[in-house]
């Protein structure tokens, strides 16, 4: 595979010379320019996977140069340096879309870091392009993409990356609403079934008997009812994978049956005379505990064992704590484009609201309570009135701040709060910024919106 190709724009000489040799040890190849004009030229001329720029040149700045290069290909990933460590250069570079920032003198294992960083989570949005079900032909796929900036959420992502170039079969475990689906669909369209049907099934959603007819499917005149021959999914998942949603709902009967048609590799319809072969990759999930099953007895082991290849776990939103408004901000922009709306953001009160509560619901709800609040949003931000009644007003929830002497509103609850707790982190971290976003559970482009929001200064970088 090729590698990595790096544009660095700094107009100090030896800076360029010391990251250019840095990074071809590492396996990347480079390309160097004096100021931002060179940059915006090569730029233009070349294909970059990340560019490196200095905030402080001559002529044409870092900041104008992102500008202008995020205008050509705003998808490639920029990192830029500064000797300035304030905030708000920082929080300007990132709404103009900077991927981060650091400050020299900088580390060079750092900066490794934070470009390996920029680079996977750059490889893994475009390798997570529209998915598409075709049993929901009618569904807006074309939004449907794994979006994180979670260190747990991202070692999901690559363990997607590793196992769908496999046949092996995946279990994916996890609670109701976090995306379970959404990772079959990603195993499946990166790999070489991509071209195959991609079918689901909810095994809790059937009776047993029409569980089994859709599985296996039926001959004509095998049951009363019957009036045709159908094929049954295990048919139709030939050469694609087939998702059993709910995979512990299904009854031990049914369970020997499927047992045999994953040794066998082959079925018989309802009626049928032959068996069937069939080739397809099992996609299993489920929101309970499979082994508490099999030690209860209602679960066959032997089947669980045959599950169980490789097992994923996308964790539930509370414990992605970075991802809730990155992930609310791409849901408003889908709901926007449906219902014809023009909103810019959420309130920062709405945004602190989004952020303590715990969301049991998940990624489901999350996305159902920004639905909701752009439908009822009458300005160009959702403010905490937007926003369904338990998340913006969750009276009696005592991880949530109650109206104190002086506090007229919600709004004005939330923001003394958030100031202060983003204040004692900070104080019990000394300042540094980067221990502060970790301790608090955002991300450090977060922690720098509320620092500049809130007239705070971390005194630290590193």
């Amino acid at each position: 595979m090729p590698s990595h190709r790096i544009l660095i724009a700094d107009d100090q000489d030896s800076v360029r010379r010391l990251i250019s040799v840095v990074l071809e040890k590492e396996g990347y190849r480079t390309v160097c320019v004096a100021d931002g004009a060179q940059a915006i030229d090569a730029f233009r001329a070349e294909a970059f996977d990340l560019v490196l720029l200095d905030i402080r040149m001559p002529g044409v700045d870092g900041l104008e140069a992102l500008r202008r290069m995020k205008e050509m290909r705003a998808e490639v990933p920029m990192i830029l340096m500064t000797a300035y460590a304030g905030v708000e250069t920082a929080v300007d570079a990132l709404k103009l879309g900077a991927f981060d920032y650091i400050v020299k003198p900088f580390d060079v294992e750092d900066l490794k870091q934070l470009i390996g960083k920029a680079l996977e989570l750059s490889t893994l949005s475009r390798a997570a392009p529209a998915l598409h079900c075709i049993e929901l032909p009618n569904s807006n796929d074309r939004h449907e993409r794994i979006l994180t900036d979670c260190p747990n959420m991202m070692e999901v992502c690559r363990n997607i990356a590793k196992v769908s170039q496999t046949n092996a079969t995946v279990l994916i475990v996890g609670e109701s609403g976090t995306g379970k689906e959404l990772v079959a669909k990603a195993i499946h369209y990166h790999s070489k079934r991509a071209t195959g049907p991609f079918i689901k099934v909810n095994c809790g959603a059937l009776p047993e008997s029409l569980l089994e007819s859709t599985l296996f499917g039926h001959e004509k005149g095998a049951f009363t009812g019957a009036q045709s021959s159908q094929p049954g999914l295990f048919w139709r998942a030939n050469h694609g994978t087939l998702l059993l949603d709910e995979v512990g709902e299904m009854s031990p009967a049914l369970q020997v049956k499927f047992l045999r048609v994953l040794q066998e590799k082959e079925f018989e319809p309802i009626g049928g005379l032959h068996p069937i072969k069939t080739d397809f990759r099992l996609i299993a999930a489920t929101n309970r505990d499979l082994q508490d099953m099999v030690e209860a007895g209602t679960f066959r082991q032997d089947l669980f064992y045959r599950l169980n290849v490789m097992t994923l776990n996308p964790p539930p939103l509370r414990e992605r704590p970075a991802d809730i408004v990155l992930l609310a901000r791409h849901f408003m922009q889908r709901f926007c484009a449906e219902n014809d709306k023009k909103i810019i953001d959420f309130s920062p009160e709405a945004i602190a609201a989004m952020n303590v509560y715990p969301w049991p619901g998940n990624i489901r709800e999350l996305s159902n309570a920004v639905e909701r609040a752009v439908i009822l949003a009458a300005g160009a931000f959702i403010g905490v009135e937007d926003l369904p009644a338990q998340i913006g007003r969750p009276d009696g929830d005592d991880a949530f701040p109650t109206l104190r002497a002086g506090e007229s509103s919600l709004k004005e609850c939330v923001k003394n709060f958030e100031r202060e707790l983003i204040e004692s982190t900070l104080r019990q971290h000394n300042g540094h910024r980067e221990l502060t976003a970790k301790a608090l559970g955002v991300s450090k482009r977060t922690l720098l919106y509320k620092l500049q929001e809130h007239d705070l200064q971390g005194t630290r970088e590193s």
